[in-house]
């Protein structure tokens, strides 16, 4: 695997010389990648078209099932992991990560929220005559914010990352700052999934 050798700066007298870390050559939107997601969205305009009960209920739970499990696992699980290595495996690690989540997240976060709007139209749980309006609105309230959270912070993180690393010094100071704020923009919103299961199970049960 090619990789990008990130020359250190000098050291001044008396100060011990760290290597470097190394960077492996990586993409940082991933083409297949893309490829899934414009199947992804072509799924979406067809049910949205047809407006089939079946595909809008699949591809809302599909697609909020996907988000919930990402949150909590990169909030709950994986950012404890990643903050105990070392800087060359937090490095090699984040070249594999970040370019699939740049894909992933903006996916599933459109699909989730499209399809559950023609969903709710299609059902008439939108209408404020529903009997569980207010539950409805309150997971509008939680659903928005975490849309916020993940497209307004989350995702400019993970972006910010993969310039910074593609750069001939990448600085690992910044690196490290904006990793934080990816995980804990994630933490955030796994502990905003768990608002958002409490709201949906009981919309469900009635």
């Amino acid at each position: 695997m090619a990789e990008i050798v990130v020359p250190a700066p000098a050291a001044p007298p008396g100060e011990a010389v760290h290597a470097p870390p190394r960077v492996p050559e990586f993409s940082i939107v991933p083409r297949l990648g893309l490829a899934f997601a414009g199947v992804a969205f072509a799924l979406l305009i067809a049910a949205i078209a047809i407006n089939n009960f079946w595909q809008l209920e699949f591809l809302h739970l599909a697609g909020g099932a996907t988000w919930t499990i990402l949150d909590l696992f990169l909030g709950f699980v994986l950012g404890p992991i990643l903050g105990s290595l070392s800087i060359p495996a937090r490095v090699e690690f984040t070249t594999k990560l970040m370019p699939k989540m740049l894909v992933i997240m903006p996916t599933v976060v459109t699909i989730t929220l499209a399809a559950g709007w023609q969903l709710g139209n299609k059902l008439g749980t939108v209408q404020s005559s529903y009997y569980h309006h207010g539950w409805v609105v309150a997971s509008y309230i939680v659903v928005g914010v975490m849309a916020i959270i993940a497209l307004g912070l989350l995702e400019p993180a993970n972006v910010a990352v993969l310039v910074e690393l593609k750069k001939k010094r990448p600085n690992p100071a910044v690196i490290e700052r904006l990793m934080k704020r990816f995980m804990y923009s994630a933490g955030i919103l796994g502990a905003m999934q768990i608002a958002t299961l409490v709201i949906m199970t009981k919309l469900r049960t009635g």
